[in-house]
């Protein structure tokens, strides 16, 4: 497998400026898998220098040749599909099935947006006064700085790629540095099916903090798209408000799940469990928190620890997984510790709540007696583990499910029409009735409160990277 470990500035791969790397690590059994080149200062100007040198002709090239473009590299990564997961499982540790389904999601984020290119709204109308004609155009906002995490390496690429190439917006793409082969390989896509030169660039700085600080500074950048921490995201905002930069911003979470008296438990279980584990739990989406109705509790807890004590725990490339290691071994140790912290403060692990020997892995884990506040139930777990609150009145789970800072992802299980009215009182951007899994690139994904600004996907995905034009004519 040709893995590429280098920038891509300009239209060309090159080293850094100063020819440092850092290493790539396989969270599976903690090898070196690449040495990746280091973005310096230098690097990222050249980077917001080439993007907006190719901004006026981006712009003007026409949205049937945009979208086409994209089309075209939603072909290639069919084609390559499993190339394509192969480099996730390998950077990133994810099982096979994972890694698959976010490749099948990430290339549906280039046909989505190939369609989104031809269909930007505007609008003609005539003024209430009769004085004048409202004629509003939407116009490319310009360079936007992309900024992606380790968790969804390729869906986070092209979930921001794909709508800001296009309204015709050029680029810069920063990959986290945990998992930047990915990201180099879909920038390569883009190359190979045509992309022009500047359109798209790829720069992995160290420090970050800084030279994304710096890169924001420029007046040639006006987009910052970030996915990450709510921690960081704050930052980045301050930093943003400098200049006035346009800033979607998808955040932490902390996703409840409600079981409600009467729901079917088969539904509730498999449910629950894909919320819980799709990508190893390491998704911001990921079910943190399963507030249990006392008729369900203990037989919702025996299905799930059963169910959890099958997977198979291993490298993804074994494709018989069913999970894979975290991303590192820093990750696995956060959540051994938010465990810990949990039993500390009077959880029991009914099954899993130990860390197998080579690589970053975490066996899954089924916690019951968590008390609601616990530092468990306030953190992203971003791990393979389950834990389960008791509780007696809707009304009360409601409360407790609404009692955070966070506001992205939310899970409701019981009869429809009772599901869809907790639904309903839930702050949340998103909430899914009794199944697992919400995300579609035709389906507006963000969120509320501190889990963020803006929508990705949809028709209002590609609004974030265009500005509106008033422009009054004569009646």
């Amino acid at each position: 497998m040709n893995l590429l470990t280098d920038l891509f500035i300009d239209g060309e791969w090159r080293p850094g400026s100063e020819g440092d790397r850092f290493d790539v690590v396989d969270p599976s059994d903690l090898s070196v898998l690449a040495r990746f080149a280091v973005a310096t200062e230098a690097d990222c100007m050249a980077a917001v220098d080439a993007a907006a040198a190719a901004r006026e002709s981006w712009a003007a090239t026409a949205p049937r040749a945009r979208g086409e473009l994209l089309r075209a590299a939603y072909e290639v990564l069919t084609d390559e599909v499993e190339l394509f997961a192969e480099i996730m499982v390998r950077e990133n540790g994810k099982s096979w099935s994972d890694a698959m389904g976010e490749a099948g999601y990430a290339k549906e984020f280039f046909r989505w947006f190939a369609e989104e290119a031809v269909r930007i709204p505007g609008d003609y109308r005539l003024s209430p006064s009769g004085d004048k004609r409202i004629v509003v155009d939407r116009r490319p906002i310009g360079v936007s700085l992309l900024v992606t995490p380790w968790n969804f390496p390729a869906a986070m690429a092209t979930r921001k790629l794909g709508p800001a190439l296009a309204a015709g917006c050029t680029t810069i793409l920063k990959p986290a540095r945990e998992t930047p082969l990915t990201a180099a390989y879909v920038v390569d896509v883009l190359r190979r099916v045509g992309v022009p030169k500047g359109v798209v660039n790829l720069v992995t700085p160290v420090p970050t903090g800084p030279l994304v600080a710096a890169m924001l500074a420029r007046p040639e950048v006006r987009k910052l798209s970030f996915t990450g921490s709510t921690e960081v995201g704050r930052a980045l905002l301050h930093a943003c408000a400098d200049r006035v930069v346009s800033a979607s911003m998808e955040l932490g979470g902390n996703a409840p799940v409600v079981v409600l008296p009467g729901a079917d438990l088969d539904v509730a279980v498999a449910g629950s469990l894909q919320a819980k584990m799709r990508n190893g739990g390491s998704a911001c989406t990921a079910a943190n928190r399963f507030y249990v109705h006392d008729s369900l509790h203990d037989d919702f807890v025996e299905r799930v620890s059963a169910e959890l004590a099958a997977y198979r725990v291993g490298s993804g490339l074994d494709r018989g997984n069913d999970l894979g290691a975290l991303v590192s071994v820093a990750e696995r140790d956060k959540v051994a510790s938010l465990v810990d912290s949990a039993v500390a403060e009077g959880a029991t692990v009914v099954t899993g709540g130990s860390a197998p020997q080579g690589g970053a892995f975490y066996a899954p884990t089924l916690l019951t007696g968590v008390r609601h506040g616990s530092a468990i139930t306030t953190q992203e777990i971003f791990g393979p583990v389950t834990s389960v609150v008791r509780y007696h009145d809707v009304d009360e789970a409601v409360r407790m499910a609404n009692d955070t800072e966070y506001g992205l992802m939310a899970y409701v299980f019981g009869e429809e029409r009772d599901a869809v009215a907790v639904a309903r009182r839930l702050e949340s951007g998103m909430v899914a009735v009794n199944r697992g899994v919400v995300s579609d690139p035709a389906a507006p994904f963000g969120g509320v409160k501190q889990s963020g600004l803006g929508r990705e996907g949809s028709s209002e995905g590609i609004l974030e990277y265009l500005e509106e034009q008033y422009i009054a004519l004569t009646a």
